[in-house]
């Protein structure tokens, strides 16, 4: 199956990923790795820490729901 791109905020991916965590494990667990790798990528370009968090006011607001990395 040929891939697509979507472009979705954060709040909506998160959305997202909330519904696929009320399925069936073994029906979405690929599906939430395969957003959670991309969201990371795009989140945390290479250079930039996994766990590391912008600063400033606000910040908090804007971390993401990634399944597998840490809270």
């Amino acid at each position: 199956m040929p891939p697509i791109t979507l472009t979705l905020t954060l709040e909506q991916t998160n959305t997202i990923l909330e519904a696929l965590g009320q399925m069936p494990y073994v029906r979405v667990y690929e599906l939430i790795e395969a957003i959670g790798q991309q969201a990371g990528a795009q989140l945390h370009p290479e250079g930039t820490p996994a766990g590391a968090r912008p600063a400033g006011p606000g910040a908090a607001a804007t971390s993401p729901v990634v399944p597998g990395s840490p809270a």
